[in-house]
């Protein structure tokens, strides 16, 4: 039986493996923690999640929601492990992170066509391979991948949020709400710390002056023209964002649209919310708060916050670079290397942002590899679905301006409706048209 190799065991290497088992193929997933541990992940689970806990919006007028609903009509793997554990997050999707990464885990270990191989994969095989290294991706194998390709590796710094111990939290000054009341309980599913205009303002002042860690020699190198430290734009630091103008925050992760300080009855200037992190409601991650400050300075300028002037922190927030290949040059809109009909990519390596991203190409990527070795046609998704789109986005887009992207509404054909409609209609129609799109071609490539 042909040998399949899916190298990375992060979401779109799982989800990868899954669908060619569930397809009946023999699979060796390789991942190489935690004998070779990264600069990000904490543990040796599969589909550890390191950034925030929120697989984002639920709803089916929102971006997210659409690709998720197109991911269920595909039957995804994580997908379902993450609605088994969730935990409270409003209108959006969110997890106990170390219960999620569990059960994906203890199901993969325990699929019969699945062998999991604790092992680094140093260069690209010449069997049917899945790369789904991650933005992680080891430096062996990178050089593997551009030696294939003529083409360095481009990279971005990614950062990831703080956690704090949720009986630190003062609960006299927080307030247990959901923007615009969308909840699933009646308290609100978001912990929020008000900030009226001066505790804004001196707040913003500390984040902008704290001292920052400092980038490695690594870090501080250049690759395809672009420099050490060029952000993606989807993921900012907030000292980042603070640098930008005193006013940034307030009109980004600090915004308090829909929100209510119950001491005063009325919208405060600014907010800083907190998720569950946990079922266990023990551990609440800052959103939006991405950080790459020295943890003393973390520690100090986020106890300014009203609410937690006494936070406990589980973890301190950090920066990692994060690698990804010039897709528009190597990739076709199947996800297929442009010089190896059975090369694939998947995940973050590819320029997808975003878990339900990383979900949604580990699945067409397993998928299409099974049906060319079934000697099938592999799957082009329609552009009006959210995936086809995605796909789409990260194969034609210009090299010179390339940056990771998540589902969006903007990579979408315009809709061309004869009359004007608010944002929530216009989602509702993206949404019903990307459906539609979807099941009539799945029919016609049973």
């Amino acid at each position: 039986m042909t040998e399949i190799i899916v190298i990375g065991g992060g979401l779109a290497g799982s989800e990868a493996a899954w669908q060619l088992a569930q397809n009946g193929f023999m699979v060796r997933l390789y991942e190489m923690r935690p004998n070779s541990p990264t600069g990000a992940h904490l543990t040796g689970d599969l589909a550890e999640l390191v950034c925030s806990n929120s697989l984002g919006s639920n709803l089916p007028d929102r971006a997210s929601g659409v690709l998720k609903n197109e991911l269920r009509k595909l039957n995804s793997f994580l997908l379902s492990c993450a609605e088994a554990s969730a935990v409270p997050a409003g209108a959006a999707l969110a997890v106990d992170r170390e219960k999620f990464a569990q059960l994906a885990t203890e199901k993969i270990l325990a699929h019969p066509n699945i062998q999991l191989i604790r092992e680094e994969v140093k260069t690209i095989p010449n069997t049917p391979t899945i790369i789904a290294s991650g933005p992680l991706t080891s430096d062996d194998l990178s050089k593997s991948i551009a030696k294939l390709s003529g083409e360095e590796s481009l990279f971005f710094f990614d950062a990831i949020a703080p956690i704090v111990h949720a009986d630190s939290i003062n609960l006299e000054i927080a307030f247990r709400a959901s923007r615009h009341n969308q909840s699933a309980s009646d308290e609100g599913d978001y912990i929020n710390c008000p900030l009226n205009k001066e505790e804004y303002y001196q707040f913003v002042t500390a984040l902008q002056n704290a001292e920052r860690i400092e980038l490695r020699a690594f870090e501080e190198t250049i690759a395809s023209g672009v420099k050490a430290g060029h952000f993606f734009e989807g993921c900012l630091p907030v000292e980042i964002i603070a640098s930008r103008g005193v006013d940034s925050l307030a009109f980004g992760p600090m915004r308090p649209i829909g929100l209510t300080d119950p001491r005063t009855g009325r919208r405060p200037y600014a907010a800083v919310q907190l998720r569950q992190d946990n079922l266990a409601g023990s551990l609440y991650n800052l959103v939006g708060f991405q950080t790459n400050l020295k943890f003393p300075e973390q520690k100090r300028v986020l106890r300014m916050i009203p609410g937690l002037e006494k936070a406990e922190f589980e973890r301190y927030g950090q920066m990692h670079r994060n690698t990804f290949i010039a897709s528009p040059k190597l990739l076709r809109p199947t996800l297929q290397h442009i010089t190896r009909h059975d090369l694939f990519f998947a995940g973050q390596i590819t320029g997808v942002e975003g878990y339900m991203g990383n979900i949604a190409t580990g699945l067409l990527a397993g998928v299409n590899l099974a049906r060319i070795l079934q000697n099938k046609t592999p799957l082009t998704l329609p552009l009006e679905t959210m995936l086809g789109s995605l796909c789409h986005y990260i194969t034609h887009a210009s090299l010179k301006d390339f940056q990771p992207m998540k589902a969006n509404f903007g990579i979408l054909p315009n809709l061309y409706l004869n009359k004007k409609i608010g944002k929530r209609e216009k989602g509702l129609a993206y949404a019903e048209r990307a459906q539609s799109s979807l099941e009539t071609y799945l029919k016609e490539n049973e």
